[in-house]
C-alpha cells in the first residue's frame, strides 16, 4: 500500500498546528515554568525573560509551523 502525499502532508500540517496550539496554550497558562523548562532544554538561563504573547504573533506562528509540517510531510 503506498502512502498517499497529499493526506500525509495535510496530516503533517495538522499535527504541527495542534502541537503549536498546545504549546502557546501551557505558554500562556504557564508562563513562568514555561520558561524555566525552555532554559533548562536551552541549558541557558533564561530567569530575566519574559514571553512576548500576542494574538498576530501567536498566528504567525501557527501559519509558519503548519507550513513547515506540510513541507517536511511532503515525500
Amino acid at each position: 500500500m503506498a502512502i498517499n502525499a497529499n493526506k500525509f502532508a495535510m496530516s503533517s500540517a495538522i499535527t504541527f498546528a495542534l502541537l503549536w496550539v498546545l504549546c502557546s496554550i501551557i505558554v500562556i497558562a504557564l508562563p513562568h515554568q514555561s520558561m524555566s523548562l525552555m532554559g533548562s532544554m536551552m541549558h541557558a538561563d533564561m530567569s530575566d525573560l519574559q514571553w512576548n504573547t500576542h494574538f498576530p504573533g501567536l498566528l504567525a506562528g501557527l501559519v509558519a509551523w503548519s507550513f513547515a509540517g506540510g513541507v517536511t510531510g511532503w515525500p
